[in-house]
């Protein structure tokens, strides 16, 4: 019985010497795990990346007299910009204007010679 044991450890030890093909495995997993890290950067990371980069170019872009909409989805008008924060005229009325910083700006609604482009456009007609 101690015999059979041995024989088969020493057989299991001797095949993957035998078959030679490790390095090939290695490789196949090699190129498989770099296609699966392409897809992951096609269609996840480039695209994050590119829309970061809009976002940046749109909130360096903000200027006084833009409607913009706030993450937490308050709707105002830019009275003031300023390096790190804008100030948002919010209620006409009553003359309400709140403090963000220019992270907390999710969208610009319309800029300010858009608007003029609309008052143009509507008089000359």
């Amino acid at each position: 019985m101690d015999w059979y044991v041995i024989a088969q450890a020493g057989q299991t030890t001797q095949q993957p010497a035998a078959g030679g093909g490790g390095m090939g495995a290695v490789f196949q997993m090699v190129v498989m795990f770099g296609g699966i890290f392409l897809i992951f950067w096609f269609l996840l990371i480039r695209p994050q990346r590119k829309q970061e980069k809009e976002r940046k170019e749109m909130l360096k872009q903000l200027k006084k007299n833009d409607k913009v909409v706030t993450i937490g989805g308050i709707h105002g008008v830019v009275t003031n910009v300023r390096e790190k924060d804008v100030t948002l005229k919010i209620d006409e009325s009553r003359d309400v204007r709140v403090r963000f910083s220019r992270s907390a700006i999710s969208q610009v609604v319309e800029r300010e010679d858009e608007e003029e482009e609309k008052k143009e456009g509507e008089e000359n007609q």
